[in-house]
């Protein structure tokens, strides 16, 4: 059971109301990750999610010609790994923990359940999920700014 507040705010968390948090929180357990422990790549099946409360964790993409490229790094109050909700439950990239880690790992087979069984909860969840993926699109667009921009000065 999650007992950590500061989770709450978390864009997963946030919009549910308490009673809902409680059911998400029970099929939640902490864990200490260490650096190198792949989490999931790219192209396998999506089962987990987590939410980082210190440490770090990368993202990465295959790359033909150039092997694995971290594409984000993340940290305290992140969630990793959202293709668990999207079908075909598919990663859409890897993941590598790259210093010691303390996260929430949700077991996803059991968060699919609640948001079948409570439409109110799974319509939070997808909100949770758009806006961690929002971030990331934003997050992107700035690094992509930013390569384009010294390419040209």
């Amino acid at each position: 059971m999650i007992t950590d507040p500061s989770l709450d705010a978390t864009p997963l968390l946030a919009r549910l109301d308490a009673a809902q948090r409680a059911r998400v929180a029970g099929t939640g357990r902490e864990v200490r990750l260490e650096p190198g422990r792949r989490l999931f790549d790219e192209g396998r099946p999506a089962v987990g999610c987590w939410i980082v409360c210190d440490g770090s964790v990368a993202l990465d993409v295959q790359v033909p010609g150039r092997g694995t490229v971290v594409v984000q790094t993340l940290g305290a109050g992140d969630v990793v790994g959202w293709s668990w909700l999207v079908p075909p439950h598919r990663w859409q990239l890897g993941a590598v923990v790259t210093a010691d880690t303390r996260a929430w790992e949700f077991d996803t087979e059991r968060l699919r359940e609640l948001a079948d069984r409570d439409p109110a909860l799974g319509y939070a969840l997808a909100l949770g999920v758009a806006e961690t993926v929002l971030h990331r699109l934003y997050a992107t667009r700035a690094r992509l700014l930013d390569l384009y921009r010294s390419d040209r000065e």
